[in-house]
Parts: C-alpha cells; structure tokens; sequence
C-alpha cells in the first residue's frame, strides 16, 4: 500500500521475501530430521495491509472457515508478533497416526482420544512455527522466545487472532505460506504477523541483512 511506504518500502518488503525464501528452505531441512517427513513450506506471499483487514484476508484464504484447528503462537525478541497455523478438520487424527502410531491407520469404529489429536496438532505445530520463526530471526541477528501456545479446535480465526499489533487504520505485515508434509495428505496454512513495534528494527535489521552480499 503506497500510504505505508514511508513505513516500509517495497523494497524492504523485497528483502523480507528473500530471507523469508532462505529461512523456510532451511526450517524444511531442519524439520526433516526431527520428525523424520519432509515438510514442504511454499513460497511466502507477503502482504502489506491495514491491521484491520488481517482477519477478513485470512478467512478469505480457508477453504472452510467453519472447521479448522488453529494454533496460535506468540513470539518476543526485537523481531516479535504472532503466528498463526491453520490445519483442515480432521488433521489431528492425521497426525496422531503418522507420528503416535506409527504411521497406521486409526481402524473405523474406534475413535481416537480426543486429548491425543489436540496434543499432536500442538506439538506439530510448535515445531512447525518455532522453527520457521527462529530461522527468520537468525538471518536477521535476533534471537526470538516463545509464550505457551494455544490451540482452538473448529474455530474462525478472527476468535483467537490478537488486533492490538497496531492501530486498526494502521500498517501491517502478513506473511503467508503453504505447508505440506511431502506424500502425505496433510497440508495447512502458515500466517507470521509481525507486531507494528517491531517495524522499525525490522528495516534496519532488513538493510543490515542485504549488506552482507553487496
């Protein structure tokens, strides 16, 4: 948005591509090993918006608004703000058999603890999250903490996305990518939301970041 451009200009926005380009390439490698699946994490697409249109973009973004799991992650550090993982209905159960039981199925009729796929959703999740956002914040210098995460179960995402990172009228950033664990039938979305008091750090450390291949 050109009224924001003395906030962050289209090419500080360019930089944040690339490294966000480079920081998930490397969370893929990272997650690869801990949980043994290659987690495919595309191209980010970054959005410079009004705080106050976040909730309707990221609802015009679900295929079904009504029933999604979402795990919600605040970060802290110079680079701070929130993180947001969408999963489809049904991932949960998904989860729990590919890493609770060994990849077989949950035969019909059984059911499956509730409690067991919440916790699988949470604890993909979290790797999911901390390991994309610790990676942005190591190419930017930073070094990030996490609070406790939170998950809601078939929820809408304006219920549990934060609107104090700026003022309604005012700018910011949304960063969005697909993930995908690779030959697998699970898939969601990924939102990182920079809070506004981190803007202005976040072009320096932007400028500091290209510095170093010129």
């Amino acid at each position: 948005m050109d009224k924001f451009e003395s906030i962050i200009s289209n090419e500080e926005l360019d930089i944040l591509q690339e490294v966000m380009n480079i920081a998930f390439g490397k969370a893929s490698a990272d997650l690869a090993e801990v949980i043994d699946i290659y987690v495919v994490l595309s191209i980010p697409d970054i959005k410079l918006m009004k705080t106050a249109e976040v909730p309707g973009y990221i609802e015009a973004e679900i295929d079904d608004i009504e029933n999604i799991s979402i795990i919600k992650q605040s970060y802290t550090g110079k680079f701070h703000g929130t993180a947001l993982l969408l999963f489809p209905g049904g991932a949960g159960k998904k989860l729990f058999s590919l890493f609770d039981n060994n990849g077989a199925d949950v035969p019909e009729g059984e059911g499956l603890d509730v409690m067991g796929e919440r916790e699988s959703l949470l604890e993909v999740g979290n790797l999911l999250i901390r390991t994309s956002v610790s990676k942005v914040a190591e190419l930017l210098d930073d070094v990030v903490s996490y609070r406790p995460s939170r998950i809601i179960v078939e929820s809408k995402a304006g219920d549990i996305v934060d609107w104090d990172l700026a003022e309604p009228e005012g700018p910011a950033i949304l960063m969005r990518t697909v993930f995908s664990f690779d030959k697998r039938d699970i898939s969601g979305l990924l939102f990182l939301i920079p809070s506004y008091k981190s803007f202005d750090w976040l072009k320096k450390a932007l400028h500091a970041f290209l510095q170093q291949y010129e």
